[in-house]
């Protein structure tokens, strides 16, 4: 199994009385020791994703990327993930191919419809045609990635009449995944297509998705396709100890969450569903190291999953305290969960049970 991290560059304020929030010069600089970090210790994938709020310090992850590829050599870089239904394919694809060439071939694209909407009236598009920008700009970008002359026309972008699209990246093909919350739809289109699939589960019981991964290769194998590879990307935070975690997690999580529920309707989070969070089949992988290894495996009973990422920055954790979670990420639960999903070998596809 490949393990990894993600995130979006946080820029929440701090706890404590004066709660001040970080700037964004300072953020990026400590995202690329995060990065080069995991890389230094084998990690293997870091994903940046795409917002255009305030937030977050990072709206173009294939500038955070390359930035981050002149100070690796190993670690595979994604976004995590790129809206391409607010931004245009053909970019996308010289974004990523660029940094294909910049990295020695260790780039890859995620490409999802976005948890936030403001990047739609930001680029002028219209959000009722939600559905329908994706699917279109999803075709577009992997007719690009096929072939280097494309002949091609729809509704939200001009056509293309077999213009040259440069550069070509080094991995042919330049690997994309789409990005999936609980939509069975988009898991379908994800396995119809053969793409993989990184599902994102940061809430509920992780039982209630397994049905998402049967959907996914399911289709595929309908459409000749092999499975694909499959990603479980969650929310997490390692610390020495089980409560160290917890206290140091609570507060940022918290606050993080509670202000996006302002915007959607959510009820404050309590400490007692944090707690739950936290247990073996919430969502969260927040603990010791022997603690996060387990809900890995126990997790990979029931999706066969080939990547694991986490997203450690979930709110404003001072970076040091990032910084050792990435450690013990690294070196203890990384290879207790390689060594022991290859002694299992050959998993059965995962069941709704």
């Amino acid at each position: 199994m490949e393990i990894g991290l993600y995130t979006f560059g946080e820029l929440t304020p701090t706890l404590g009385p004066m709660g001040a929030t970080i700037a964004p010069a300072e953020r990026l600089r400590d995202l690329l020791d995060e990065i080069e970090l995991a890389d230094r210790l084998g990690l293997d994938v870091f994903g940046v994703g795409e917002h255009h709020r305030p937030d977050f310090a990072v709206s173009a992850p294939a500038v955070v990327l390359a930035a981050a590829a002149a100070r690796t050599t190993r670690i595979r870089l994604t976004s995590a993930v790129s809206v391409i239904s607010s931004d245009d394919p053909v970019r996308v694809f010289q974004d990523f191919a660029t940094l294909d060439l910049l990295s020695g071939g260790r780039a890859e694209i995620m490409a999802g419809r976005g948890s936030f909407i403001e990047s739609f009236p930001l680029f002028g598009y219209d959000l009722k045609d939600y559905d329908d920008l994706f699917a279109e700009k999803l075709e577009l970008l992997l007719r690009v990635r096929e072939s280097t002359h494309v002949t091609w026309s729809g509704k939200h972008r001009p056509p293309l009449a077999g213009q040259g699209v440069y550069p070509r990246p080094l991995q042919d093909p330049l690997p994309v995944w789409i990005a999936v919350g609980g939509n069975a739809a988009s898991a379908v289109r994800a396995g119809t297509l053969g793409l993989p699939m990184a599902l994102a589960i940061i809430g509920g019981m992780p039982e209630r998705f397994a049905p998402l991964a049967q959907i996914h290769r399911a289709a595929a194998r309908r459409s000749g396709y092999a499975p694909p590879a499959l990603s479980i990307n969650s929310h997490g935070y390692i610390a020495d100890s089980s409560e160290e975690a917890a206290e140091t997690a609570y507060g940022p999580y918290k606050l993080m969450m509670d202000r996006i529920g302002r915007e959607r309707g959510w009820p404050p989070m309590s400490r007692r569903d944090f707690d739950f969070s936290r247990s073996l089949r919430g969502a969260n992988f927040i603990g010791s190291p022997d603690e996060i290894v387990e809900k890995i495996l126990f997790q990979h009973r029931i999706f066969h999953h080939d990547r694991f990422l986490m997203q450690m920055t979930v709110g404003s954790i001072p970076h040091e305290k990032i910084m050792r979670s990435i450690e013990l990420f690294a070196t203890k639960v990384a290879p207790a969960v390689r060594a022991a999903v290859t002694r299992s070998g050959a998993a059965p596809e995962p069941t709704s049970a």
